[in-house]
């Protein structure tokens, strides 16, 4: 066997997620062996490293490819990055998946380069408004992503917080002003997540639990709270 050696991925550039079922299932098709996707990615992309046991421990989940080993690897399988790409997390992962360079994403947001790739390594989103909504249709992020990708999430969870806790129709507004969903569909969902989170406070009471189990059980909806607000919106708008 030969040993899987290779040389360290650089700082601030982890791989994307990999599917590793995928990539197996696209290789057994191509009726190719690992020694042969192997062989292609020596002689054709550069990578001297390349040998059978590092291609099967990338479809065991042992290693996960660099960007750099996923764009070989899918010339190689005759496929798009993006069928090699397990669910995008994070802004990078999703421009990958979407086989766009870094250049043309900054180039269609209007954004110098080396500004877009910070936001890239940082998570941290700096664009305006318009160009989010570029963004959004540049990579067609569904609105849960485009809260993820945009850094929305803790905003939007702790005005969900407040909103179960307190009043949730004075929040229906500033939800909508974070995310581009009908007006409609947050009233009836926040009113929801009010009533189960109230529901749930009463009824721990009333089950004798005492204060410290309806503390218990309220701080572990709050603590999901984003999963439930989700589940709900699409529940009612299975396109989201």
């Amino acid at each position: 066997m030969w040993p899987v050696r290779r040389p360290r991925a650089l700082p601030n550039q982890p791989g994307p997620p990999f599917n590793a079922p995928a990539a197996q299932r696209l290789r057994a098709a191509l009726g190719m062996g690992p020694e042969h996707v192997a062989r292609d990615l020596r002689a054709s992309y550069g990578m001297p490293y390349a040998t059978p046991d590092l291609v099967i421990a990338w479809e065991r989940g042992a290693l996960t490819p660099t960007s750099s080993e996923l764009t070989s690897l899918a010339g190689v399988l005759w496929c798009s990055q993006g069928e090699l790409i397990g669910q995008p997390r994070t802004l990078r992962e999703h421009r990958i998946a979407r086989g766009l360079a870094p250049d043309d994403v900054a180039r269609t947001l209007g954004l110098e380069l080396a500004a877009y790739l910070r936001m890239e390594e940082t998570g941290d989103w700096r664009g305006t408004d318009r160009q989010a909504a570029v963004l959004a249709a540049l990579l067609d992020l569904s609105i849960p992503d485009f809260a993820t990708v945009t850094g929305r999430d803790p905003k939007l969870a702790e005005l969900l917080r407040s909103a179960v806790t307190t009043r949730w129709q004075a929040y229906v507004r500033p939800v909508a002003k974070l995310l581009p969903l009908d007006r409609r569909l947050l009233e009836v969902t926040l009113q929801e997540l009010y009533d189960d989170y109230q529901g749930r406070m009463v009824a721990t009471l009333s089950w004798g639990g005492g204060s410290d189990g309806s503390d218990r059980s309220g701080r572990e909806f709050l603590d999901r709270i984003l999963d439930l607000f989700w589940t709900r919106v699409s529940d009612r708008s299975p396109g989201v």
